[in-house]
């Protein structure tokens, strides 16, 4: 079983690369092939069971965009044939159609719907999240200076608290056949216990995880602090 993580010193800007070190001690028998920005991905020529692409510094998306714009037919055949692709924090944005910034059109892959409005000359958004993926509690953060706008037809999480693709939508990110896309960053499969277990049950594995009681533990620590009345889920 092989995942690939494509551009991996791009995609750990809130430590997303958390989520392949854990997935690593989950099924240490995986095969994890790390793609630099200079190499033509392994997806491209050769099987890969799962993909993988974190957020990454705003000036970077248009370099990885870039990179691979000239494979987006093959990724999206990968993605119809439900290959488990998983985007975290802004490297969601990739999969759009553009991103906006003060009037300023960046095109990119084109493979969903719906475009980023960026502003980065105001203040950075900065949230805590509760929702809800076919029952299970998903928790997590964001940071961003970009909102999603279009057609979310296939949406990944039910906003419980927080903020959806932006903040008048009450869905977060996408999820389409084997592809979750989502604004959550930093280190969602360790938050997540059990949705890191239904990933690796959709890659065919077992479910068994690292840490797992110590994970068990801070995320229902985690998820009864945000089913809180109290809760304050803007930071800042």
């Amino acid at each position: 079983m092989i995942v690939e993580v494509l551009y991996p010193e791009f995609g750990n800007l809130f430590g997303d690369m958390a989520n392949i070190r854990y997935l690593q001690a989950c099924a240490p028998d995986m095969e994890f092939v790390y793609t630099d920005i200079r190499s033509t991905p392994r997806f491209v020529t050769d099987h890969v069971d799962m993909l993988y692409l974190g957020s990454m510094p705003e000036r970077k998306q248009v370099i990885a965009m870039e990179q691979l714009k000239p494979h987006a037919l093959r990724l999206k055949e990968l993605i119809e044939q439900g290959t488990v692709v998983l985007a975290t924090g802004n490297a969601m944005e990739l999969f759009g159609e553009y991103i906006s910034d003060s009037g300023q059109k960046t095109q990119m892959l084109g493979l969903f719907p719906f475009h980023a409005d960026r502003k980065i000359q105001e203040i950075r958004h900065n949230s805590m999240f509760l929702g809800d993926f076919e029952g299970i509690q998903m928790v997590g953060c964001r940071s961003q200076f970009s909102f999603c706008r279009g057609d979310f037809t296939h949406p990944f999480i039910r906003v419980r608290g927080g903020c959806g693709n932006s903040p008048e939508d009450q869905t977060e990110g996408i999820h389409y056949k084997n592809l979750f896309a989502t604004y959550l960053l930093g280190p969602l499969l360790v938050l997540n216990p059990l949705f890191t277990k239904y990933l690796l049950r959709l890659l065919g594995h077992d479910d068994t995880l690292a840490f797992e009681q110590q994970a068990m533990d801070a995320y229902q620590l985690r998820l009864s602090q945000l089913e809180s009345p109290k809760a304050n889920f803007h930071i800042g």
